[in-house]
C-alpha cells in the first residue's frame, strides 16, 4: 500500500511511453475512433474515477469503438496506468499539450487524424474547451461534451460548447445557467457524472485492509471529511502557492463543518454495533481526517473509528465502500461511485462547492443532500446517518432506485454520443 508521498514519487514515473508505440494502430473496418479527453488531476480518485467510467460507458454502448485516452494532466502515474490497462486492455493513451497559440503537438495531431469524434469528459467545468476547438479546426471532425459542470473558474468555454454535436451538464442547474448565457448546442441536456459508471475493483488490497482493521462486511460506515476549499498548495505536483485567504475561511469553518461528522460517529458507535472507517477522497483529507475527526472523538468512540492514513485508487476505494453499509461525505465523487453501485451515500455541501451536489436532487436523492450553511439542513445530518446505519434494507433500496434512474439516463444520452460517433 502506498502512502501520498510513495503515490506522488511514483506518479512521476508516468507510463505514457508504453502506451505511445501503440497508440496509431489502424482502426479496423467498422469500428469508430473516439478521442477522449479528461484525467484532470491525479490528487483526488473522484477525478481518476471520470476517466474509466467513461470508458465504461464506452464499452457498454459503443462496443466496437477503439479508444484513444488524452489525458489533462501533466503525470499519470504508472499505478493508475496499470488499473487503466487491467480493466481496458486495448485502450491507447497520448500525452502532449497544445503550445502558446494553440497548435496542436505531433503526437497528438496523429491521433485526432485518425479520430472520428472528440469526446470531453466530466470534469468541473469544460476544462479542455481549447483542444476540441483545435480538434475540429485541424479534422472538421465533430466533439461533444459530456456532464459537466459549468460557469467555474471563469473558462472560456461559451463558443466551444455552442458548437458541440451535443453537451450533457452533471446538474440541471448548470444546464439552466447555460442556456440563460445564451449556449445554444443542437443537443443540450442532463447526464450524470461519468464516474457513476466507476465498476473498477481491487479486492485483495480491499480484504487485506478490512482484515487488518478488523472491519466486518456490512458492520461499518466510511466517512469523509473536506476543507471548505480545497488547500491545493499542498499538491505536490501542482506547485500552487499558498493562499492565506482560502486557508484562512478553511480554519474558521473547520469546527462548523466536522463536527456534525463527529457526532455521526459518536451516534452510530454508541447506539449501534457498527464501526466507522474515516477515509479520505482528495490526498489533502488524508491528515485532515486524523486531526479534525478521529483526534478529536470521545475515548470510547475512537476504539471502534478507524482512521485509514494511505492514500488510495477508486478501484481500492469502491471494494471497500461495497463491503461498508454505506458512507456519509463531505466530498462528492465518492458518494457518486458507491450511488452507481447501488451503496447508500449521504452528501453535505455549502457555497464555496459548485453546482455539482444538486445532481443529488437532479437523481431523486434530495433528502441525501444537506446545506452546511443551513443550520436547520445541518442539525439533520447526524441523525440521517444514524437511520441510515440503522435501517440498511431501506436505504439501500433508496439508492438502487437512484442507481437506476442514473442508468436510464445513461442509455439515452449514451444513444446520442453513438449516433454522432
Amino acid at each position: 500500500m502506498y502512502n501520498r508521498r510513495h503515490f506522488l514519487k511514483d506518479s512521476s514515473l508516468t507510463a505514457f511511453g508504453l502506451a505511445l508505440s501503440n497508440v496509431l494502430n489502424t482502426t479496423t473496418a467498422g469500428e469508430k475512433h473516439i478521442l477522449l479527453r479528461n484525467g484532470w488531476q491525479v490528487e483526488n480518485i473522484g477525478d481518476i474515477a471520470h476517466t474509466p467510467g467513461m470508458l465504461q460507458l464506452i464499452k457498454q454502448y459503443i462496443p466496437k469503438a477503439k479508444v484513444t485516452f488524452w489525458p489533462h494532466y501533466h503525470v499519470l502515474p504508472a499505478e493508475e496506468v496499470a488499473m487503466l490497462n487491467r480493466d481496458f486492455p486495448d485502450l491507447k493513451i497520448v500525452e502532449g499539450k497544445l503550445d502558446a497559440a494553440g497548435n496542436v503537438p505531433e503526437e497528438v495531431a496523429k491521433v485526432m487524424d485518425t479520430a472520428d469524434f472528440f469526446l470531453h469528459g466530466s470534469g468541473p467545468a469544460t476544462i479542455g474547451w481549447a483542444e476540441a476547438l483545435a480538434f475540429k479546426k485541424l479534422t472538421g471532425k465533430p466533439y461533444g461534451v459530456y456532464g459537466v459542470t459549468y460557469g467555474l473558474y471563469g473558462t472560456p468555454e461559451n463558443e466551444m460548447l455552442s458548437g458541440a454535436a451535443f453537451v450533457y451538464f452533471r446538474d440541471t442547474i448548470s444546464l439552466e445557467l447555460a442556456k440563460k448565457s445564451g449556449i445554444q448546442a443542437p443537443i443540450m441536456g442532463f447526464a450524470p457524472d461519468a464516474a457513476f459508471s466507476f465498476k473498477g475493483k481491487n479486492d485483495r488490497k480491499a480484504k487485506a485492509f478490512l482484515e487488518a482493521n478488523n472491519l466486518t462486511k456490512g458492520q461499518f460506515l466510511c466517512c469523509i471529511p473536506k476543507h471548505r476549499a480545497t488547500p491545493v498548495w499542498l499538491h505536490p505536483l501542482k506547485g500552487r502557492p499558498f493562499d492565506k485567504a482560502r486557508n484562512d475561511r478553511n480554519e474558521a469553518m473547520m469546527e462548523h463543518d466536522h463536527g456534525p461528522l463527529r457526532q455521526a460517529i459518536i451516534d452510530v458507535v454508541r447506539q449501534t454495533n457498527l464501526k466507522v472507517l474515516i477515509v479520505a477522497e482528495d490526498l489533502t483529507q488524508t491528515e485532515l481526517g486524523k486531526k479534525e475527526v478521529w483526534d478529536k472523538l470521545p475515548k470510547d468512540v475512537q476504539q471502534q473509528t478507524i482512521w485509514r492514513s494511505e492514500f488510495w485508487l477508486p478501484d481500492e476505494a469502491l471494494s471497500i465502500y461495497r463491503q461498508s453499509r454505506g458512507l456519509f461525505s463531505l466530498e462528492m465523487h465518492s458518494p457518486i461511485m458507491c450511488i452507481g453501485n447501488g451503496i447508500p451515500a449521504l452528501v453535505a455541501r455549502w457555497q464555496e462547492q459548485s453546482s455539482k451536489g444538486f445532481m443529488w436532487r437532479d437523481i431523486g436523492l434530495g433528502d441525501w443532500l444537506f446545506d452546511f450553511d443551513n443550520e436547520e439542513e445541518l442539525q439533520k445530518f447526524a441523525p440521517k446517518v444514524l437511520e441510515m446505519a440503522k435501517n440498511p434494507t431501506q436505504f439501500k433500496k433508496m439508492a438502487q432506485a437512484a442507481q437506476k434512474r442514473v442508468i436510464e439516463f445513461q442509455k439515452n444520452t449514451m444513444t446520442i454520443l453513438k449516433k454522432s460517433v
